[in-house]
Parts: C-alpha cells; structure tokens; sequence
C-alpha cells in the first residue's frame, strides 16, 4: 500500500518509492528538495516532477556553491529555456537561496545540522531572508527528506 496521493500515476508511484521520507544528511538533496518546493508555490507537485530534469539542467544540478555566483544572464538564460516556468522571481529566488543556504552551512557546518536543530524553521528561514517558503512548503520539504513522516497511516512505510 502507497500513500494515496500517488494515484496511479508512475512519476508519483518512483517518486514515493524511492525518494519521498527517505532520511538523508545530503546537503544537496536538501537543498534540491526545499527548491523544488519554492519552484512548486502555486503549482501541482505533479507538474514540478515532470519539470524536474529541466530545473536540473537549467540550476546545474542543483550545486548551490554554483547557483549562489548566477549572475543576470543566467537568469535570462534560465528564464527563456523551454520547458522553465517563466517566473522570474522564482528563479531570483533560488539565486537568493542559495546564498542563504551557503551562509547556513558555512555557520553550521552543513545545512542538515541546522534543519535537525531548529523548532520553527519556516520562521527561522524568513529570518535569514529566503524567499518562496512558506510553512506549507517547509513541512513538505522536510516530508520529502525524512525529518517528519509524511506518509499516511495505510501506508507500507508509514511506520518506517
């Protein structure tokens, strides 16, 4: 049994299966998960999956210590790639937040270390000026990587 929001449908099902709950210490998936996200505000999860590969090439897998340096023409660049969503703030946002999460990590020692010991985190990112995360978009994140079980009660991994 699978959460039920995964449907049917096989980006959902390999996306539940193999990734969403799966704890992880991994800066960089934290960072892809929280930014997928930011890319989701106002979206269905399910388009921002079918995105996913695109967010990828256009964010250079999602190395922050890279996207922390974009400059205007990689917004551009960004903004006018087929497929993108054609929001410039978010892509300024991501910019941004990367920024912010190298200042974390740097503080820290790893962004994981920071996640694991804060109590109101969507406040605490506000704080250290991240943009396009709010509390419904930080609890999902931190669903996706495992720090709180997201998966429903009928589900086979719900008491993993």
């Amino acid at each position: 049994m699978r959460c039920s929001w995964c449907g049917d449908d096989p980006l959902l099902i390999q996306y539940h299966d193999e990734e969403f709950g799966i704890p992880t210490t991994d800066d960089r998936k934290h960072f892809e998960a929280l930014m997928l996200e930011s890319l989701q505000c106002g979206l269905n999860w399910k388009l921002i999956l079918r995105k996913r590969e695109i967010f990828r090439k256009c964010f250079d897998e999602f190395d922050f210590e890279k996207i922390a340096r974009y400059d205007d023409s990689d917004v551009a660049r960004i903004f006018n790639t087929e497929g993108m969503i054609r929001s410039e703030r978010k892509i300024r946002a991501i910019i941004n937040n990367a920024q912010k999460f190298i200042e974390i990590r740097n503080e820290f020692g790893s962004f994981h270390e920071f996640v694991e010991n804060q109590d109101q985190l969507t406040r605490e990112l506000k704080h250290r000026g991240f943009k396009f995360l709010g509390e419904s978009s930080v609890t999902s994140y931190l669903q996706a990587v495992g720090i709180l079980n997201g998966h429903e009660e009928g589900c086979s991994k719900f008491a993993q």
